[in-house]
């Protein structure tokens, strides 16, 4: 099982968020980097840029696919990580120091979240 820390929610969609001080970060979980293999380009919003839930955050590229990264409630853009525009890598390096963005989030609910345990668990197969 892929590193999973227990100081983050997950979404379904494996992005792993941080909340704190009203706001979330967000990025891609270890699971969901090594299922892409190597990202060579993140496709970064514009800051206070709203978006609803489960709407488009950013694209991912990799040498296999492209995958976008969806929002896990409304919100909006607070800030992003301008070093992925330069080191995409970084994501495959440490999936959970790069943050992609910072998030207001509107409606922010933990129960519709996955903590660590449960995550494993779906990542498993399980629930």
């Amino acid at each position: 099982m892929p590193n999973v820390p227990a100081d983050r929610m997950y979404t379904r969609d494996h992005e792993w968020i941080i909340y704190e001080a009203g706001s979330l970060l967000i990025g891609i979980t270890d699971h969901a980097q090594d299922a892409m293999g190597d990202i060579v380009f993140v496709s970064l919003p514009e800051t206070d840029m709203a978006i609803t839930r489960g709407g488009e955050l950013l694209t991912l590229e990799s040498v296999k696919s492209v995958a976008p990264v969806y929002a896990p409630f409304d919100g909006t853009i607070i800030e992003i990580n301008n070093a992925l525009e330069d080191a995409p890598e970084l994501i495959n390096q440490d999936p959970y120091g790069a943050w992609m963005v910072r998030f207001s989030a509107e409606n922010y609910d933990a129960a519709a979240l996955m903590d660590a345990a449960a995550y494993e668990i779906f990542c498993a197969g399980g629930a």
